[in-house]
């Protein structure tokens, strides 16, 4: 069986934050979070990563891997297009956002032949969490759909400066997830975690331990397939309700997949603390973390030697 790949998402504008965040540094040695995403997945035991990102980021992007990371882990990229539709789709007039993560996924597709895990550029996961995923990706079956995600305790995942989506988890008695609802709106309200789907107009809290996903997801190739199939499916809706920023979303689409029997998904707990840069102010709090971490002896000095 193909070794376990690492497929890395970067495409995203980083619009709340002002910038190519995925691209900004928090070490004096001029190294991103991604780094430190990709450091822990070599230490893992993955040796290939594939990055989704903008065309237009492509010598950027490149520039910056070459450098350090592709000095140790076999390299590809993939190009999230709006106009890589299905056939007989065009890009609605206006549209400029993304298709969402289900999307970039798919963008991968010539790419992918056995089991892989998905994560955001710009999120921080924890070593531990990538030996976890690693360990159950090796030893599965790509022939089927036993999938995994690692979650976290809301509490550990949230920032100060804003709000933030998270996937929340519901667990089956075996351990698999039962079902995944995406709440687009969680921040603090006087002390308390909560999410609002009127715009602020009312609030309903959240335990603190309440599991969510990070998008840190383990799959089987078959997943892309079913992708591509369902992929129609949801622009014909998307297209109607909302064209311009309707999302095909990973989660949904896993959800979708585990309500009709298709797949399965392992639910591996982590214990980490997230750091991530969604909004600017996040940045000296990231900083301080990871610098931390490197003082303890968690990280080397400089990564990419």
């Amino acid at each position: 069986m193909n070794k376990p790949t690492l497929v890395i998402m970067a495409a995203g504008m980083g619009s709340r934050y002002g910038g190519l965040k995925q691209v900004d540094p928090v070490t004096d040695e001029n190294e991103i979070i991604m780094d430190f995403s990709l450091y822990d997945a070599r230490m893992a035991g993955f040796d290939r990563a594939v990055f989704v990102i903008k065309e237009e980021m492509e010598d950027e992007f490149k520039k910056l891997i070459n450098e350090n990371a592709g000095k140790y882990m076999e390299t590809a990229f993939a190009f999230q297009k709006l106009d890589d539709l299905p056939e007989g789709y065009s890009i609605p007039e206006g549209r400029e956002k993304p298709w969402g993560t289900s999307h970039a996924i798919w963008s991968c597709r010539e790419l992918i032949d056995g089991p892989f895990a998905v994560i955001n550029a710009d999120d921080y996961y924890g070593a531990g969490a990538f030996q976890t995923i690693y360990d159950y990706l090796e030893k599965c079956d790509d022939s089927k759909m036993d999938f995994c995600m690692v979650s976290y305790h809301l509490k550990n995942t949230i920032t100060e400066n804003g709000h933030v989506a998270r996937g929340v988890i519901s667990v089956n008695e075996d351990g698999t997830l039962s079902h995944i609802v995406e709440r687009t709106k969680i921040q603090r309200v006087n002390g308390n975690i909560c999410f609002t789907e009127d715009d602020g107009e009312t609030w309903e809290a959240l335990p603190e331990e309440t599991l969510v996903s990070m998008n840190f997801w383990g799959y089987t190739s078959g997943l892309i397939k079913e992708l591509g199939d369902r992929f129609p499916a949801f622009l014909d809706k998307a297209l109607v309700e909302n064209p311009l920023k309707g999302e095909y979303l990973i989660p949904t689409t896993t959800d979708e997949l585990i309500k009709e029997g298709k797949a399965t998904v392992r639910v591996l707990e982590s214990h980490d603390k997230w750091y991530g840069v969604t909004y600017k102010e996040d940045k000296p709090q990231v900083v301080a973390a990871l610098q931390s971490m490197k003082d303890k002896g968690l990280y080397p000095d400089k990564l990419w030697k």
